[in-house]
């Protein structure tokens, strides 16, 4: 399943069904697709969505600092057979970047 966020500000996000829902939580909103955020709330859900992410990326840094995070060595790694790990914080950059124009332009966002 894919999921679409739109706005009148910006071009359209599309993401994973199950990506998206994850952000979505993030936001602090429950994930109903097809869901929305009132143009007041954007700024709130964009706060909440990178404070969620901060969170996590200062998780991961503890786990490999306690060396309790998996890396594989590079010798383990079959060309064939690796795809890299793409973070959640990856993932959410063009979602942050979406709301981030939906602040600036004043506009509700949509997901279906």
């Amino acid at each position: 399943m894919l999921i679409t966020f739109s706005c009148k500000a910006s071009g359209n996000v599309t993401m994973f069904g199950d990506i998206a829902t994850q952000l979505i939580k993030m936001m602090g909103y429950c994930d109903n697709v097809p869901g929305a955020i009132d143009a007041e709330d954007v700024p709130t859900a964009l706060d909440n969505l990178e404070q969620a992410i901060r969170a996590i990326k200062q998780q991961q840094i503890e786990a490999k600092k306690a060396g309790t995070l998996e890396e594989k060595n590079e010798d383990e790694l079959d060309d064939a057979d690796y795809e890299p790990e793409i973070s959640i914080s990856m993932r959410a950059m063009p979602l942050i970047d979406f709301l981030k124009a939906a602040v600036k332009g004043q506009c509700h966002v949509m997901w279906q």
